[in-house]
């Protein structure tokens, strides 16, 4: 059954008049209404916009929409008007290339000279080209055997930085009185670090195997693959006495799908195509705060 659904607008600048025509336009060829429901506003140094579409719009609807808003400069969210952002009770989020700015497997494998066969099955497992994320990482895992391992040290240090809003984002979740959970198919070195920096909740992520100092090529324990995730965010939401539509998702790679599914708002960070074309918003622009405008 097809009902309304917000349709939001977040943008780093003011958010050009011609958005909101262009849009338009679209929904008329599309055969639906698009009604302005909240005018320009400026908040905690975003600047959002809101209409209500009278129907639920197809996955391609919403790609070209989000495509007329690119050309716009600005970002857009599709939101179900049954949605209550104050009944949400967790925020979940994937770590690397979405909390942070880098692969950490990647920066890993750069001290061995080993980045670019490391990054190639990476970046084909995001995009969800490889299937089994066990076995991608078992082979990139293998790919970094006898790597000592202070250089994961030297990747925190150096390399390692949050992305644009991370910090405000937990400090807003955590005042809210969310349940923040950081769910990673990366390694718990740099999620247990992350941790206590950002203060969130609950983190799960792999541990990599080191004997006498030095990486073993294995990791210890069940991989944390997409059902894992899923299954971490459903503990989560019954500590909450909640279920997943009270969660906030965020995530870029195709691992990550699993979780973002049925919740609340599933936020795509500057994600591979198949992940924004699911997800509920896509931030290509703003920072990971920009969240809190959507339960605010």
């Amino acid at each position: 059954m097809s009902s309304p659904v917000t349709l939001v607008s977040l943008a780093n600048n003011p958010i050009p008049p011609g958005l909101g025509s262009a849009l338009s336009e679209h929904a008329k060829v599309l055969g639906i209404e698009l009604q302005p429901s909240q005018a320009m506003l400026h908040q905690s140094g975003y600047f959002s916009e809101r209409w209500i579409v009278s129907k639920t719009l197809m996955p391609e609807a919403r790609v070209a929409m989000r495509d007329i808003a690119s050309t716009h400069g600005t970002d857009l969210a599709f939101l179900s008007t049954a949605f209550t952002p104050q009944e949400v009770r967790v925020l979940a989020m994937d770590m690397d290339s979405t909390l942070i700015n880098i692969e950490c497997i990647d920066e890993i494998a750069d001290f061995t000279g080993k980045k670019a066969a490391v990054s190639e099955i990476t970046e084909a497992t995001m995009r969800g080209e490889i299937k089994d994320f066990k076995e991608s990482l078992h082979r990139r895992v293998a790919l970094l055997a006898g790597v000592s391992a202070d250089v994961l040290e030297s990747v925190y240090k150096e390399r390692l930085r949050p992305n644009p809003g991370a910090l405000e984002l937990l400090a807003g979740a955590h005042q809210r009185g969310l349940f923040t959970l950081l769910v990673s198919g990366g390694f718990t070195f740099f999620a247990e670090k992350l941790q206590k920096e950002l203060g969130f909740k609950q983190t799960q992520a792999n541990t990599l195997e080191i004997i006498n100092g030095k990486l073993t090529g294995k990791v210890l324990g069940e991989i944390v693959d997409g059902a894992a995730k899923a299954a971490y965010l459903d503990g989560a939401c019954t500590l909450m006495n909640c279920t997943k539509s009270h969660a906030i998702t965020m995530g870029d790679g195709s691992n990550d799908l699993p979780m973002m599914y049925g919740s609340g708002i599933s936020i795509a960070y500057r994600a591979k195509p198949i992940v924004k074309e699911k997800a509920d918003a896509a931030f290509d622009r703003v920072g990971l705060d920009a969240a809190l405008l959507l339960i605010a």
